[in-house]
C-alpha cells in the first residue's frame, strides 16, 4: 500500500528527473488541469496525478472526476514504470483507460522520451526514509506476480491437459508459455533492480 511518506519521495524524485530534460515541463505545461487516476489491483490502490509546469503532483485522494482512469494490475504498473516501451504495455489486454485516453497517452510519452536511469535518480532523490518503503513495496508485487505467473502456468498446462486438448493447438499454447516465461523473465529482473536500489547509497536532496 501507498504511504505518504513514499510518495512525497517519489514525486521530489520524478519531478527533479523531468527539470533536467529541456522538453519535459513544456509539454507537461498543455496538460495542466487535467486530472488522472490511477486505479490498481492485487493488491488494490489508487493514486492520483496532476500535470503542470512544474512537473507532476502526485495523490492518493482527490475530489472531482478525472479526466482519463487507468485501471491495471499492480504487477503491470511495475511493468509500465520499467519498460522502454510504456505503449505496449497500455495496450495489454489487463491494461484498460476511461476518460480521454490522451491525456494519459501524452503524459506517458513524456517520460517515454527521458533518457534517465530511474532507479539512480529514485536512489538519489528519495532519501534513507522512502527508499526501503519503495524497495519493499516493489519487491512485494513482484513476488507476487510471480507467484501468480507460476500458478497461472499450471492452471494452464493442467487445462490443455485435461480439457482443451483437441480445442488448443501446439503452436499457440507455446505462445502462451512463451509470454508467461516473458512475464517472469520481466519480473526477475525489476526483482534484481530492487536489490540494486536497496543497496544504493543514498545522498540528501539537492537544495
Amino acid at each position: 500500500m501507498l504511504t505518504t511518506a513514499l510518495l512525497a519521495g517519489v514525486e521530489r524524485g520524478l519531478n527533479a528527473a523531468l527539470r533536467l530534460d529541456a522538453t519535459a515541463l513544456p509539454r507537461l505545461a498543455r496538460l495542466s488541469g487535467q486530472l488522472i487516476e490511477v486505479n490498481a489491483s492485487a493488491p488494490a490502490w489508487r493514486l492520483f496525478v496532476l500535470p503542470d509546469n512544474e512537473g507532476l503532483r502526485l495523490a492518493l485522494h482527490w475530489e472531482g472526476e478525472a479526466d482519463c482512469v487507468l485501471r491495471s494490475p499492480s504487477a503491470s504498473l511495475v511493468r509500465l514504470m520499467l519498460s522502454r516501451d510504456k505503449p505496449a504495455v497500455l495496450h495489454r489486454p489487463e491494461v484498460s483507460m476511461e476518460g480521454d485516453s490522451q491525456v494519459l497517452l501524452s503524459l506517458v510519452g513524456v517520460l517515454q522520451d527521458l533518457e534517465l536511469d530511474w532507479e539512480y535518480e529514485l536512489s538519489r532523490w528519495l532519501g534513507p526514509v522512502a527508499t526501503p518503503l519503495l524497495g519493499n513495496f516493489l519487491r512485494n508485487q513482484a513476488r507476487w506476480a510471480k507467484d501468480s505467473a507460476d500458478s497461472m502456468r499450471q492452471n494452464l498446462i493442467d487445462y490443455l491437459s485435461e480439457e482443451a486438448r483437441g480445442l488448443i493447438g501446439q503452436a499457440e499454447a507455446n505462445a502462451r508459455f512463451n509470454e508467461l516465461d516473458d512475464l517472469k523473465l520481466a519480473l526477475d529482473r525489476l526483482e534484481a533492480r530492487v536489490q540494486r536500489l536497496d543497496r544504493s547509497p543514498s545522498l540528501p536532496p539537492a537544495a
